[in-house]
């Protein structure tokens, strides 16, 4: 069943529950949401242990674009609308650019209790070509001549579509699907920022002060491997985790025993960095 609260700016926010136990917040990366994702699937499987609330970001699914110009404040307050609902306290977990917003909230709610993060967007060597410095810009531009498939399809071949697998997308129904949140890619673009753009993370820009832990897949791209390890470098006393087997699509069966055992602990008890 679909809930609503309310952001600091009057935007409704559409959210669901279920499960009980302790509050956990799921938070989609690009293009995602309730019915259009992985949250809704792992939230029926992390609800034998928690609470968990999963929501609409800005733009998507049942959430209006919101009442006020988008700026990755809004979007904090969003999550924050979500977790007061949850009873003003939950842990979170975050995928993708979804991550990145998750970080930048951990870095001023105090009430994310604690935190787990799967594979930023970004990249931090040479081992892959970092998105161009005008992409908002151009993503924009075709936003306004209403070329939500030229957007699509420039996103996907800079997140390593393949040409003939981009061919294919475009002939299923989830093109039209995704055709519809296409207006929200600048967001999560606006959202990474200028960094992991070639270059080393900064390690001023997240200040994390809770228990958190540092994912990414065994089998995903090497430069995704590389920006976790360096997330973990640039946050510091945290857990990192490689999930063997697994790539950018994490699979709930994976992600679900990792996450029951870091949220279940009492204690924060973090290891060395792999």
């Amino acid at each position: 069943m679909t809930r609503f609260t309310t952001s600091a700016d009057g935007t409704q926010i559409a959210y669901s529950v279920t499960g009980s136990g302790p509050a956990l917040v799921l938070v989609d990366g690009a293009l995602c949401h309730r019915m259009f994702g992985p949250s809704t699937e792992l939230a029926s499987v992390l609800d034998k242990n928690f609470t968990v609330y999963t929501y609409d970001r800005r733009g998507r699914g049942a959430t209006g674009d919101g009442a006020t110009p988008w700026e990755v404040d809004r979007e904090i307050e969003d999550l924050e609308a979500v977790i007061k609902e949850a009873g003003g306290t939950a842990s979170v977990f975050a995928v993708s650019s979804g991550a990145v917003l998750a970080l930048d909230a951990a870095t001023r709610l105090p009430s994310i209790t604690r935190l787990a993060v799967y594979e930023l967007p970004m990249v931090v060597d040479n081992t892959y070509t970092p998105r161009p410095a005008d992409i908002v810009e151009q993503m924009n531009g075709m936003l306004a001549r209403d070329d939500r498939s030229g957007m699509l399809a420039k996103f996907m071949k800079m997140v390593g579509v393949p040409g003939f697998g981009l061919a294919i997308m475009k002939l299923t129904p989830v093109w039209k699907k995704l055709k519809l949140v296409a207006h929200t890619l600048p967001w999560d673009l606006r959202i990474l920022g200028d960094d992991g753009r070639g270059s080393k993370l900064p390690v001023d820009r997240w200040k994390i002060k809770v228990p958190t832990l540092v994912m990414n897949g065994g089998k995903s791209p090497e430069y995704l491997r590389n920006t976790m390890k360096n997330t973990a470098e640039v946050l510091g006393d945290v857990e990192y985790q490689e999930l063997a087997g697994q790539t950018h699509m994490l699979k709930s069966s994976a992600a679900a025993p990792v996450l029951v055992e870091f949220f279940s602990r009492a204690q924060r008890t973090a290891g060395p960095i792999a």
